[in-house]
């Protein structure tokens, strides 16, 4: 594991956190975590790496949203 991946995976982990406890009435711990999997997927290569925590958060924030309005 490279230095940048271990903190990548403190970025995911500090958003899934972050929106778990944010939606933990609507959403749960599992539903929350594959959505910011998910975005990070997307994000990665297309951002750049310092402006990941602020982009994931923000995408993935609103695909929690869009999944609360769908229901």
């Amino acid at each position: 594991m490279t230095v940048h991946d271990h903190h990548t995976d403190d970025i995911t982990d500090e958003v899934r956190q972050w929106l778990s406890r944010e939606f933990a009435s609507s959403l749960t711990e599992s539903a929350v975590n594959e959505i910011v999997c998910s975005a990070h997927a997307d994000l990665e290569g297309q951002i750049r790496p310092d402006a990941m925590g602020e982009m994931l958060h923000r995408l993935a924030r609103f695909r929690v949203l869009r999944t609360l309005a769908s229901r």
